[in-house]
This record gives C-alpha cells, sequence and structure tokens, in this order.
C-alpha cells in the first residue's frame, strides 16, 4: 500500500465515522465501517513509514567528493587562467 492509498482510507473512515449523522442503514453500520477504514489506514501508513520510507531516502543524488587531486587541478587550472575570464569563464 502506498502512502496516498493509506491517507485516502483514513480520509474515507473519518468522514464515514464522524461525518455522517445516520449510524445504521438497512444492516450496515457506517461507524463500524469508518473504524475499520481508520485502522486499515493507519496500519498501511506506518508500514510504508517502516518499510518504505528509508529507501525513499535513499534515492536523493549525492556528489562525489572531490580528491585533493582534482581540488589541485583546479587551482592549477585557476593560476594559468591570465585573469581576462575571472575565476569561473567567461561573466
Amino acid at each position: 500500500m502506498k502512502i496516498g492509498a493509506a491517507l485516502v482510507l483514513l480520509a474515507v473512515g473519518a468522514i464515514l465515522r464522524f461525518a455522517i449523522a445516520t449510524p445504521a442503514t438497512h444492516g450496515i453500520d457506517l461507524r463500524a465501517v469508518g473504524d475499520i477504514l481508520i485502522i486499515v489506514g493507519a496500519i498501511g501508513l506506518i508500514v510504508w513509514l517502516i518499510v518504505w520510507a528509508p529507501w525513499a531516502r535513499g534515492q536523493r543524488r549525492s556528489y562525489p567528493a572531490r580528491t585533493p587531486l582534482e581540488e589541485d587541478e583546479d587551482r592549477m587550472a585557476a593560476q594559468r587562467d591570465d585573469g581576462r575570464y575571472g575565476r569561473y569563464g567567461r561573466y
């Protein structure tokens, strides 16, 4: 279950539990159905947070660390520049 589905179940369950004035229609207790949907949505949200949230954080891009050799090459290239264009090229 994805996080969106869990939130929808929570919302629909809350509407059935708290917003509908008629508690039962032809043998179906809407408040009990709302309670069940809230519980299922909460369990789905908790499971998503435990299982999928750590993986979602790992998808962020990160840049590799620069080695001292690369930093020295950049410093030497900046020293070779004759100053016409500045450190980062043309402005």
